[in-house]
């Protein structure tokens, strides 16, 4: 079996070493403050033979395009749900109320608009959308919905850094998947047996000679990668999950795990035009507890990229554009961190379960995810400690992801933080028999009806169960009662807008819902921008029943009105 096992690697590593290489495709950047999003399936020519099945959004056919927003925006998005199935769309590493999170909660039914909307408040970095449904996000993600949202600011937008998008600014989405006989995408296994770029099998992209900023996202199922180049060169770490680091971070090897995002800058000056270099995941040599590291090529847990070092693209130096980035920064930002000191709170989580390989699903706190239960009850505008403990007899590390804050990383048991992740972060690895600390302030947004969550972004994990919810409580956050809300709509029959008229001008709606009369949803309306009129235009001809929620009470009162 071994001599079977090192015959099958050392053919995979001849074919793709020996591959031909495929220009990467670069998704389509969309600016400004509204976006619409049309999630459904596509088809995307992979491999050889058949095409693959894919999800995507919008013109794409596998992930969606790039949202380029300004902190400080008034966002608003139309997403339509056109796959045969629900879905949720999540803004991952987002600072916003939690009925606009896209977590399990806010559901989108098939044929269904969701309106979200808030202020960006982020800081500069690179963030990302992907489906959050719960016991369907693996299939979901695996299929390529998601995007990347990039938000700049005025701090980013002063410093000297390339941001031509597509050109010196590249997007670089890792992502490794499995195929059938068919070309088709497989779910139900930890790891991918071929590695993805931006959708792309053995990617390449020719930069030109100057200095250029990756943006590099892992959206893997559950794989890390230990990234560095062929030349051992150095590189520098400009951004983590939340924003910029003070200074860049000079490395020659970067660990980065599901769900987390980075920020590099490669100086490619010096090189000659017309030669090349590779990004490489170092994997070999990992343990165990690096995802990936599994020694095996078959099972559950096994890849033909397990613990191998392989290609992850190929870059061809170019020639350089008119107006080059040619320096790399030493100073990027001043960010003021939170400390311990700053916690009033401290709360303690464990990771529990995974014995008899896998048969016992992973959880926190030996409590499996019951969309019904919150697990934790927060105060808005308090600063709080967490400890998430991977012991003891822990037997996996994970991905560590929590919703709606920022944090900053106090401790690592095993050791010194490393300066790469020094910065703001959302998401974090945390390997077997570890304890993590961070420090975040739950700040703006209470809500007790719509929780925000913490999980494992292992995406299998995710789905089994690893995870719990929070509400952030505050002076509006009371229970619901049978209270009801009087208010009348017209015109009715409208056309194109349909506007409210409440009894008492002091209500504030929370949420509507617009139905047909068979209780099909076909309109989501977080926390409605409902003054002017809720749009109505693309609905066809016919009956509907408007369902408002009342903000302060959770009182649900219905209304209906005619669509011609």
């Amino acid at each position: 079996m071994k001599i079977k096992s090192t015959i099958i690697m050392f053919i995979f590593c001849f074919v793709n070493s020996n591959a031909q290489y495929n220009n990467i495709t670069i998704p389509e950047a969309l600016y400004g403050t509204t976006f619409n999003l049309n999630i459904h399936e596509s088809i995307r020519q992979i491999r050889t033979g058949n095409q693959t099945v894919t999800g995507s959004i919008n013109n794409e056919t596998f992930w969606g395009p790039t949202l380029f927003i300004n902190k400080g925006a008034a966002v608003n998005f139309n997403i339509t749900n056109n796959l045969n199935e629900s879905t949720t769309i999540h803004w991952h590493g987002m600072h916003l109320p939690a009925v606009m999170d896209g977590g399990p909660h806010q559901v989108i039914p098939s044929g269904t608009v969701w309106q979200p909307y808030w202020t960006m408040q982020n800081n500069a970095s690179t963030y990302w959308f992907h489906p959050h449904l719960h016991e369907t996000t693996e299939e979901q993600i695996t299929k390529g919905v998601g995007g990347l949202m990039i938000v700049n600011d005025p701090i980013e937008s002063a410093l000297p850094l390339p941001r031509t998008y597509g050109t010196d600014d590249i997007p670089i989405i890792l992502t490794s998947r499995n195929f059938n006989a068919s070309n088709q995408f497989t779910v139900g296994r930890a790891y991918g047996d071929y590695m993805l770029t931006n959708g792309t099998l053995n990617g390449q992209i020719t930069l030109p000679k100057q200095v250029v900023r990756l943006r590099i996202l892992n959206a893997e199922i559950e794989r890390g990668y230990n990234l560095g180049f062929s030349d051992n060169r150095t590189f520098y770490v400009i951004t983590n999950d939340g924003g910029l680091l003070n200074t860049p971070v000079a490395v020659t090897r970067l660990p980065i795990h599901v769900g987390e995002r980075y920020e590099i800058l490669v100086n490619l000056t010096n090189d000659t035009v017309g030669s090349s270099i590779d990004l490489k995941a170092y994997n070999s040599g990992q343990s165990n507890s690096f995802p990936g590291g599994e020694p095996g090529t078959s099972g559950q847990f096994g890849s033909l990229l397990n613990n191998t070092t392989f290609n992850v693209l190929h870059i061809n130096i170019g020639t350089v554009t008119a107006n080059p980035i040619t320096t790399i920064p030493t100073t990027l930002t001043t960010n003021t961190y939170l400390t311990a000191a700053d916690a009033t709170v401290n709360r303690s989580v464990s990771i529990t379960g995974g014995q008899n390989g896998g048969a016992v699903p992973f959880t926190f706190d030996n409590t499996i995810f019951n969309i019904a239960s919150i697990n934790k009850t927060l105060t808005v505008n308090t600063t709080e400690k967490w400890t998430i403990a991977n012991t003891p007899n822990a037997v996996f590390g994970h991905s560590f992801h929590i919703h709606d804050v920022q944090f900053k990383i106090l401790t690592r048991s095993s050791g010194t933080v490393g300066a790469h992740e020094s910065g703001w972060k959302d998401t974090f690895f945390i390997s077997r028999n570890e304890s993590v600390a961070f420090v975040a302030r739950f700040a703006d947004y209470s809500d007790s009806t719509h929780p925000f969550m913490y999980h494992c972004h292992f995406a299998q994990h995710e789905d089994d169960g690893m995870m719990g919810q929070f509400v952030v409580t505050g002076p509006l956050s009371v229970a619901e009662n049978s209270s009801t809300t009087s208010f009348s709509l017209f015109p009715n029959p409208t056309n194109d807008k349909l506007f409210i008229k409440l009894k008492d001008t002091t209500t504030e709606i929370y949420y509507i819902t617009i139905t047909t009369m068979q209780g099909r949803v076909v309109m989501m309306l977080p926390q409605p921008q409902w003054q002017n009129g809720i749009d109505i235009s693309n609905l066809e001809s016919g009956v509907y029943v408007l369902q408002m929620m009342d903000k302060e009470t959770k009182s649900t009162t219905s209304r209906k009105f005619i669509k011609n």
